[in-house]
C-alpha cells in the first residue's frame, strides 16, 4: 500500500490555491479538493490543479439514493482524479451504485472510499444525537466491513480507527485519515486526532492535513516536517 501526504486545500476560491500552490516548487503534493472550493469554481478547478501535475482526492462524500449517486459519479469519472468518496452510511446498495457509475468504460477509475464517521464527531454525539447505540469502535469496523463488501477501496477513518479497520479488512484495504495535527498544532474543531508519527504507526495509508500547513507560516517547510514524520523522507 502507498503512503502519502494530502494537503487538503480548504479555501474559498481558485486565485487562493494557485497562490497556495505556487509556493511548492520542487514538489507536486496530493491534494484534496473539498466541497469548499469545488462548489465555488466547479469542475475546471479539478483540470487546472490536475494540469499542474497533482494527484487529487475529490472529498465531496456523495450521500443519496443509489440511482442519483450512481448518475453523480458517472459525471465525476469524467473528472482525472485520483480518489472520490462518498457517505459509508448511505448503505451497501447506494455504495455498489457508486462503485458502477465511477468506473469507465474501459475499466479504469479512481479509488473510492467510504466515510466512516467524521473526525468532528465523538462518539457521545454520535450516540446522542445521531441514535447510533453502538460504540464508535464498532460503528467504524462495521461501515468498513460494509465498504468492503461493496467492492470499495477503502475508508476514511480517524487515525484512531486506522488499526481497527486493518485487522478488520485486511491490509490491502486503504486508510485514508484526516485530524491530523503536529504535536505543537491547535487540534481546532477535531476531536479524534493524532501525530502523523502515531498515524503512520496506527496503521494509516494516507494522511489528510489542512490548516498545520495551509495556515503555516512557512506552508512548504510544514508539509515536508509532516512528510518526514509521516513517511520518515
Amino acid at each position: 500500500m502507498n503512503h502519502d501526504v494530502i494537503i487538503a486545500l480548504d479555501f474559498p476560491a481558485a486565485a487562493d490555491v494557485y497562490a497556495f500552490l505556487d509556493q511548492f516548487r520542487d514538489e507536486k503534493p496530493f491534494v484534496k479538493i473539498g466541497m469548499e472550493l469545488f462548489y465555488a469554481e466547479g469542475p475546471d478547478i479539478v483540470r487546472q490543479i490536475k494540469a499542474r501535475g497533482h494527484k487529487i482526492f475529490l472529498d465531496l462524500k456523495l450521500h443519496d439514493i443509489p440511482n442519483t449517486v450512481k448518475s453523480a459519479m458517472r459525471v465525476l469519472s469524467r473528472l482525472d482524479t485520483d480518489m472520490v468518496n462518498l457517505h459509508a452510511a448511505g448503505t451497501i446498495d447506494m455504495m455498489r451504485a457508486a462503485l458502477e457509475g465511477l468506473t469507465r468504460e474501459d475499466g479504469r477509475r479512481p479509488m473510492l472510499l467510504a466515510v466512516t464517521q467524521l473526525t468532528s464527531t465523538s462518539e457521545e454525539r454520535m450516540q446522542k444525537e445521531l441514535l447510533i447505540s453502538a460504540t464508535m469502535p464498532e460503528t467504524v469496523k462495521k461501515y468498513a466491513q460494509n465498504a468492503k463488501e461493496a467492492g470499495l477501496d477503502g475508508v476514511v477513518c480517524s487515525p484512531l480507527e486506522a488499526a481497527l479497520v486493518k485487522d478488520a479488512c485486511g491490509t490491502d484495504f486503504a486508510t485514508v485519515t484526516p485530524g491530523i495535527r503536529f504535536a505543537d498544532s491547535a487540534a481546532d474543531d477535531q476531536s479524534r486526532i493524532m501525530t502523523p508519527q502515531r498515524a503512520r504507526r496506527g496503521g494509516s495509508d494516507y494522511i489528510v492535513v489542512g490548516r498545520p500547513i495551509t495556515r503555516a507560516a512557512d506552508p512548504v517547510a510544514a508539509y515536508r516536517r509532516c512528510v518526514r514524520e509521516f513517511i520518515g523522507e
